[in-house]
């Protein structure tokens, strides 16, 4: 197959581009920077400059490309910095999400493209209630931070108009939180190096459930969806959500840190904002099994515990 991935020197492009070309697929992917194009070629890839907003750029690259399948993989979650002004942070992310996704499909359907595969979040998207969000049954979140609003009616509106395709038929993966090389949980990202100093507490009770999924997992199940997933939705966790009170302090003693702090939820509001007391209080994690069932996916690290501690060369 030729498969176009927009949005391909991301974490996850640079980590599904060698599996593709493994399987014997040709690979176009796209890179809104001319300097970052060589790194797609040497990787084997086809490469495109293309500026995801610009539904002319967009229409010009996937019509060039002449694609079995489109992946959307844009995002510009490597300017995240914090979750306190959460639509802000990723107010580049959105657009790319909605009209990003509705220039690919209106090229697709111009070009016959027969699939498109869209890069979604399973947790805080979903409704809060019982502690794990199962995609075939779980409505939209109602009750978000006002912070986190525009974030939501992106990802919504980005899920729907893709599920409601028909030419081509439409995957939308919700991935967890990316952990391993190149993500916000590298071994030597700026995340890990807050948990060593003790900066990141356990807000409230820490009853927020966090899904997490290695990176290489991620890519993986990628290719799957790419090669055989029916249209549909499936999260891509691991098998084991688990609450902020569990999985910090872990992480903490496995980086051979202190274990972290305890503050009340509204001396969390007061210092890291409305959103990431949400995050660490209430919300939900994901479970994987329709994607382990339908795609006969399974995570490699089945685990975050051992997945950490792979990553971190520590003992479990």
């Amino acid at each position: 197959m030729r498969i176009f991935i927009a949005g391909a020197t991301g974490v996850l492009g640079r980590n599904l581009i060698p599996r593709l070309l493994q399987r014997g697929h040709s690979v176009v992917g796209t890179s809104s920077t001319k300097e970052r194009l060589q790194e797609l070629e040497r990787m084997g890839s086809e490469a495109i400059l293309m500026n995801g907003l610009d539904r002319e750029s967009v229409l010009r690259a996937v019509s060039a490309a002449q694609a079995d399948v489109v992946v959307n993989q844009m995002t510009a979650l490597a300017s995240v910095q914090s979750y306190r002004n959460f639509d802000k942070e990723f107010e580049l992310t959105n657009r790319l999400r909605v009209e990003g996704t509705a220039y690919l499909l209106e090229a697709a359907r111009q070009n016959g493209v027969r699939k498109i595969v869209v890069q979604s979040f399973g947790g805080w998207p979903q409704q809060a209630g019982s502690a794990i969000a199962n995609p075939e049954e779980t409505p939209y979140a109602t009750d978000l931070p006002a912070r986190m609003k525009n974030s939501h009616r992106a990802i919504q509106q980005m899920e729907e108009m893709v599920l409601s395709s028909q030419s081509p038929v439409g995957v939308v993966l919700r991935y967890g939180f990316f952990y391993g090389p190149g993500t916000s949980f590298d071994s030597t990202a700026s995340t890990m190096e807050v948990v060593r100093k003790g900066k990141f507490p356990i807000i409230g009770k820490g009853t927020g459930v966090w899904s997490f999924i290695h990176i290489e997992d991620a890519a993986e199940a990628t290719r799957i969806a790419i090669e055989d997933a029916p249209a549909g939705t499936y999260q891509i966790t691991d098998d084991h959500p688990a609450a902020v009170h569990d999985w910090l302090p872990e992480l903490a003693r496995l980086l051979e840190a202190k274990q972290p702090k305890r503050i009340p939820e509204w001396l969390g509001k007061l210092f890291a904002g409305e959103s990431t007391v949400y995050m660490m209080t209430r919300m939900r994690g994901a479970a994987n099994g329709k994607a382990k069932r339908v795609l006969k996916w399974k995570p490699r690290y089945a685990d975050w515990r051992e997945g950490f501690a792979a990553m971190l060369r520590r003992p479990l």
